[in-house]
C-alpha cells in the first residue's frame, strides 16, 4: 500500500498544476470507468485499491506465457472542443521486467501500443479494430522487477481530430503492464495583454496548422498602425507579436495599460517611450502633457524636437585679431577665440562684415572683398580675407549666431579695425657660383642693403639652356636665404637662373639678370665585366635551386597519389537499395544474437541491448534496432539504408556496424552498445562531475569523427548531442545517419532537401534558409554540440520557441557562454557560428585547436564571462506560469536540482523565505558539494533576489 499511495501522490501533485484544459481524468473521475475490453474474458481487467478514503482504479494485463496476444481496452467517448484539432494523452503506467518470468515466457514484450478512432456520436459497445488507427508504441523508461514498481510517464499527441468525438485504445500484444493514470487535455494560449495589445483566449492549432494567428486591439489610450496579431503555438504559446500598439502623446505603458504623464513630465509622440522629465529652462508642465514650455529668454530652434532643453543665445566671439599673410598681396588672417557662453547649444556658427573706411565714412566693402572658406555659416574661428587695397583703413565685425538667435534682437559681436601697409623688397645685386659637379651646382647672391632690415625671401627661377630653338619650362623654387644647392642636374650641361627677393608681405621685387652656369663632364666608370658575371653566376644558382625544388615536389605528389582516397558512396544511388545493403554489411543469422532487454524505440521498431555471438570471437555486447510488423517495402529500405551508410566507415568516433539481418522475416541492425547511452541525457545525469579538460577530451573525439566524415565528402546535417554516443572509457561516438547525405565531388558542394523537418536549433542559418547543408552546416552543428557538452545538456536556446531562436540568429545572437566554460573553447565556439560559412573553421582546424588546449592545460584555466540569468535562463522571481513558487521542491524542480528535496526537508528549509536567506555555506551544510550543482542552486537564488550585486556571496 505505501507504493500505492506515493503513486497516488505523484499524480495528484502533477495534476494540480495542470493548466491545460481535461477532456478526460481516468484518476479524478473517482468512479468505474466503464471502459470495453476485447476479448472480454483472459483480457485487461480492471483493478481498484483505497487511497485516503478515496478508491483509484487501474487496468492490468499480464498474459506473458501464452503467444499471439492481440488483447484492446477501449476508452468511453470523449468529446471534442469544436475548434480543438490536436490533443495530448498523458499515460502513467509500470512495465514488468520479461527476465524476472522464468524462461518458457519467451513471448514476453515490454511495450504496448496506442490507437485511436474518430466519431461523430457514441457508438456504445460497438467495436472494431479496423477502424482505429495506430498513434504510438509506448515504451517505459524503467522496467519493473518483483517487488518494485517504477512509474513511467509518457505523452502522445494525437493530431487532426475533425469529428464530434472519439475513443482511445490500448493494445496490448504480450506485456506485463497497468495503466494507471489516463489524462487527455488539449492546450491554450490564455487571454492576455502582450504590447499593449488583448488578445483573446484561443485554442491552441493542431499539426496542420503550427501556428494559428490571432487579432487583437489595443487597450484605451493606445494606437497601432495595424491591427495587432500574434500567434498561438501548438504548445499553448504566444509567439510573433505583429504590429504592436503604443501610447498616444502624453501618455506612457504601464502595467499593460497606457497613463497619463505625471505633472513635470511631458511625451511628445506615439511611441513606446516612457514620459521623461521636463528638460532644462522649461516650466512645470501638467498631467498629460506633450511637451513643455521654455522659459523667458530660452528658445527651441525650429528643427529642435520637443524633447530638446530650451536654449539662450550665444555670448560674443572672443580675442578677435588681424594678422597679414605671408607672400601675398592685399590679404590678411581674422581669428577670434570661441563663444565663452554657447546658451548650452552645439550649432554655433559666425558670419563676417567687412566696411572700408576713408577718414570718417565707411561702407560695406562690397563684393570685390573675398573671403575663404566664406564670411557666413562658419564653424572655424577663422577666415582668410583677401584682395584688400592698401593704405586704407578696414572695420570687421565678427557674430556668433546659433539655431535660436533668429528669436531675439540682441547680437553677440566683437569688432576690429586694421589696415594694410607694403614694405618694398630688397634688389638682387649679383649671382655667382660657389661649387660644382657632373650632377650638381651650388650658388650664392647678394642684395641690396636697406635702411630697416626686413625677413627676406627669394624665388630662384632655373632651365637647360638650349640651342635648337626648342622652348624648355622653369623650374622654380622658394627659399629662405640667399643661397642653393641644386641636384640631379645633367652632367656637361648649361642652365641658367635668375633670382628676385619677395617682400614679408609677399610683394615680388624685379628680377636678377639671366646668367648661365654649367656642371662637369660624367666621371669615367670601370667595365661592367665583373657585374655581368657575378649576375650570370646568381642567377644560374637561382635556377638550379627551383630545379631542384620542382622535382622534390614532384616526387612527394608522386608518392601521395600513390595512396588510395576513399569516398562515400550514396546508398540511394544503386537501383536495387539490397545491393548496397549487400555491399556495405555483413550479414548475421538470428540464431548468433540474443535479445535481452529493451532500450528504446527508435523511429521504425524497438531497439534492444543484447549479445552478439559469432563463431571464431568472444561474445560482444550490441545494440539491436528492429523493424516493427507490417512494415511496407519503402520503410524496409529506408530502414536498412542506414546500415549501408554506417558500413563505409571505419573510426574509432563513428559508431561501429557489427552488421544486419536482412534475409530473414524480422530485419535487424545491429551495431556496437554504448553503455552510458546518449551524450545529452549522460551529460544531464552527471551534471558538474566532469571536469572541464574531459569534456574537452570528449569533445575532441567528435569533432575527430566530423573530420573523418568531412574529408570522405558526407556531411551528417543531424549533429546533435542526442546522435552521440558515449561507451564506459566515456569514449564519444557520432551515430544517427538518418538524416545523413552525401556532397556532390566538390568539397564545398551542397546537399538540397526537397522537405521533412530540420532540426533548427542545431541547423546553420543558410541551411534553414534555404535548406543547402555544407560540412561548414556541420560545424555550426559542433559549436552548438560544444555548447551542449560545456553546459551539461541543457536545451540549446532554453525554451525559446523555434520561430524565437531563428529570429535571435539573424538578429546576431549567439549562445553565452555556459557556466564555468574556458575562454578558449567558447571563441571556438563562436568562430564555429560565423554567418559567412566560408569563415568558420574546418574540422581539420578544429582538431587542432582542441589538441593544443589539451597539450596545454593550463589554457582552460580561464574561464569565458558568465551572466547565469541569461547563460541558464533560470527564473527570477516565479514559475513557468509566472506566479510565484508554492514550494521548495517546485522551486528546485524548475532547475532541474529535484534529487535535493529530501535535503532541503530534513535541513528544515521548508518555505521560499526561508530559501531566500541561504548562502554558499548554507548550501553546502545541507549536503550538496558537487561544484556544478552548488553554483546552480546558488545562482538560481541570485535570480531570485536579482541583486547582481550578490554575486560575490554564491562565488563557489
Amino acid at each position: 500500500m505505501c507504493i500505492l499511495t506515493k503513486i497516488c501522490r505523484l499524480i495528484c501533485n502533477v495534476f494540480l498544476r495542470s493548466v491545460t484544459e481535461v477532456l478526460l481524468d481516468m484518476v479524478a473521475s473517482g468512479a468505474e470507468l466503464g471502459w470495453l475490453t476485447s476479448p472480454v474474458e483472459h483480457g485487461w481487467e480492471i483493478g481498484q485499491w483505497a487511497v485516503n478514503g478515496s478508491l483509484l482504479y487501474n487496468y492490468y494485463i499480464c498474459n506473458v506465457e501464452e503467444r499471439e496476444q492481440d488483447n484492446w481496452l477501449r476508452t468511453t467517448f470523449i468529446q471534442r472542443h469544436p475548434t480543438v484539432s490536436r490533443v495530448f494523452v498523458e499515460l502513467r503506467f509500470v512495465v514488468r521486467d520479461c527476465n524476472s518470468f522464468n524462461a518458457d515466457s519467451l513471448t514476453c514484450k515490454e511495450t504496448f501500443n496506442l490507437y485511436a478512432s474518430e466519431a461523430d456520436a457514441d457508438i456504445g459497445t460497438a467495436f472494431r479494430k479496423g477502424q482505429f488507427r495506430k498513434v504510438a508504441t509506448i515504451a517505459p523508461d524503467e522496467i519493473s522487477s518483483l517487488g518494485e514498481m517504477k512509474m513511467n510517464i509518457e505523452t502522445k499527441v494525437v493530431d487532426n481530430l475533425s469529428r464530434k468525438g472519439f475513443y482511445l485504445a490500448f493494445q496490448d500484444i504480450g506485456a506485463c503492464v497497468a495503466i494507471y493514470s489516463v489524462r487527455v487535455y488539449y492546450k491554450t494560449c490564455p487571454a492576455t495583454v502582450k504590447s499593449l495589445a488583448v488578445f483573446p483566449e484561443t485554442v491552441a492549432g493542431g499539426e496542420n496548422q503550427a501556428l494559428r494567428e490571432v487579432a487583437g486591439s489595443c487597450v484605451s489610450n493606445a494606437v497601432s498602425e495595424d491591427q495587432p496579431r500574434i500567434y498561438c503555438t501548438t504548445d499553448g504559446e504566444w509567439v510573433v507579436p505583429v504590429s504592436q500598439c503604443q501610447c498616444r502623446p502624453g501618455f506612457e505603458a504601464m502595467n499593460d495599460a497606457c497613463q497619463e504623464c505625471q505633472p513635470g513630465f511631458f511625451k511628445s509622440s506615439v511611441s513606446s517611450e516612457a514620459c521623461k522629465l521636463c528638460p532644462e529652462n522649461t516650466q512645470p508642465s501638467g498631467p498629460g502633457a506633450i511637451s513643455c514650455t521654455c522659459k523667458d529668454g530660452f528658445y527651441r530652434a525650429p528643427e529642435d524636437p520637443k524633447t530638446a532643453t530650451c536654449s539662450g543665445l550665444p555670448s560674443a566671439p572672443q580675442s578677435l585679431v588681424a594678422t597679414t599673410a605671408q607672400m601675398s598681396i592685399g590679404r590678411l588672417q581674422l581669428s577670434w577665440r570661441p563663444s565663452v557662453d554657447t546658451g548650452g547649444r552645439s550649432d554655433i556658427r559666425y558670419a563676417v562684415v567687412c566696411e572700408r573706411c576713408e577718414g570718417r565714412v565707411c561702407q560695406p566693402c562690397g563684393e570685390k572683398v573675398r573671403f575663404d572658406p566664406s564670411n557666413t555659416d562658419l564653424k572655424e574661428t577663422r577666415v582668410t580675407v583677401s584682395e584688400l587695397e592698401p593704405h586704407l583703413n578696414y572695420t570687421f565685425t565678427v557674430e556668433a549666431r546659433s539655431g535660436v538667435s533668429q528669436f531675439s534682437n540682441k547680437r553677440a559681436t566683437s569688432s576690429i579695425n586694421t589696415a594694410l601697409h607694403y614694405t618694398d623688397p630688397p634688389k638682387v645685386t649679383a649671382m655667382h657660383l660657389v661649387d660644382s659637379s657632373s650632377t650638381s651646382l651650388s650658388l650664392q647672391w647678394s642684395v641690396s642693403h636697406l635702411s630697416k632690415p626686413v625677413a627676406t625671401r627669394y624665388e630662384l627661377m632655373f632651365r637647360k639652356k638650349v640651342t635648337n630653338g626648342k622652348v624648355t619650362t622653369y623650374t622654380v623654387l622658394v627659399l629662405e636665404k640667399n643661397s642653393v644647392q641644386i641636384s640631379d642636374l645633367s652632367p656637361s650641361t648649361v642652365y641658367l637662373f635668375k633670382v628676385q627677393a619677395l617682400s614679408p608681405e609677399g610683394n615680388p621685387g624685379s628680377y636678377s639678370l639671366e646668367q648661365e652656369f654649367s656642371t662637369l663632364p660624367q666621371a669615367s666608370q670601370k667595365t661592367g665585366n665583373t657585374a655581368v658575371i657575378l649576375g650570370a653566376a646568381i642567377g644560374g644558382g637561382v635556377m638550379l635551386f627551383i630545379v631542384v625544388v620542382v622535382l622534390l615536389l614532384r616526387k612527394r605528389l608522386g608518392t601521395n597519389q600513390l595512396k588510395p582516397l576513399k569516398t562515400y558512396v550514396d546508398p540511394h544511388t544503386y537501383e536495387d537499395p539490397n545491393t548496397a545493403v549487400l555491399k556495405f554489411a555483413s550479414e548475421i543469422h538470428p540464431s548468433h544474437i540474443t535479445k535481452q532487454k529493451v532500450i528504446g524505440a527508435g523511429e521504425f521498431g524497438e531497439v534492444y541491448r543484447g549479445i552478439l555471438k559469432l563463431h571464431g570471437r568472444k561474445e560482444t555486447a550490441v545494440a539491436i534496432k528492429t523493424l516493427k510488423p507490417g512494415y511496407t517495402e519503402k520503410q524496409r529500405q529506408d530502414f536498412l539504408s542506414e546500415a549501408s551508410i554506417m558500413g563505409q566507415f571505419s573510426h574509432q568516433n563513428i559508431i561501429r556496424l557489427e552488421g544486419v539481418v536482412t534475409k530473414f522475416k524480422h530485419a535487424m541492425i545491429v551495431t556496437e552498445h554504448m553503455e552510458n547511452g546518449a551524450l545529452d541525457k549522460y551529460l544531464k545525469d552527471h551534471d558538474g562531475e566532469i571536469s572541464s579538460f574531459q569534456l574537452v577530451g570528449m569533445l575532441r573525439g567528435i569533432a575527430a569523427g566530423m573530420k573523418y566524415l568531412s574529408d570522405m565528402s558526407y556531411v551528417h546535417r543531424d549533429l546533435a548531442a542526442r546522435n552521440i554516443l558515449v561507451n564506459s572509457n566515456l569514449e564519444c561516438k557520432v551515430s544517427d545517419f538518418g538524416l545523413s547525405r552525401v556532397l556532390e565531388d566538390d568539397p564545398e558542394g551542397t546537399y538540397t532537401t526537397s522537405g521533412g523537418k530540420i532540426p533548427i536549433r542545431w541547423t546553420a542559418p543558410e541551411a534553414i534558409a534555404y535548406r543547402k547543408f555544407t560540412s561548414a552546416s556541420d560545424v555550426w552543428s559542433f559549436g552548438i554540440v560544444m555548447w551542449e557538452v560545456m553546459a551539461f545538456g541543457e536545451r540549446p536556446y532554453w525554451d525559446m520557441s523555434n520561430h524565437e531562436v531563428m529570429k535571435a540568429i539573424n538578429e546576431a545572437f549567439r549562445l553565452p557562454a555556459p557556466m564555468d566554460c574556458p575562454s578558449a573553447v567558447y571563441q571556438l565556439m563562436l568562430q564555429c557560428w560565423l554567418q559567412d560559412r566560408s569563415k568558420r573553421p574546418r574540422f581539420g582546424d578544429i582538431v587542432s585547436i582542441i589538441d593544443k588546449l589539451l597539450k596545454s592545460p593550463d589554457s582552460l584555466k580561464a574561464i569565458a564571462d558568465f551572466d547565469p540569468r541569461v547563460s541558464i535562463r533560470l527564473p527570477s522571481t516565479s514559475g513557468s506560469d509566472g506566479s510565484p513558487f508554492r514550494s521548495v521542491a517546485e522551486w528546485l524542480e524548475s532547475i532541474k536540482m529535484s534529487q535535493y528535496s529530501e535535503n532541503f526537508s530534513i535541513a528544515g528549509i521548508v518555505s521560499m523565505e526561508q530559501v531566500l536567506q541561504m548562502k554558499s555555506e548554507d548550501i553546502r551544510n545541507i549536503g550538496v558539494r558537487l561544484p556544478g550543482h552548488l553554483k546552480r542552486i546558488a545562482y538560481s537564488i541570485l535570480g531570485l533576489k536579482d541583486q547582481t550585486s550578490t554575486l560575490s556571496v554564491f562565488a563557489v
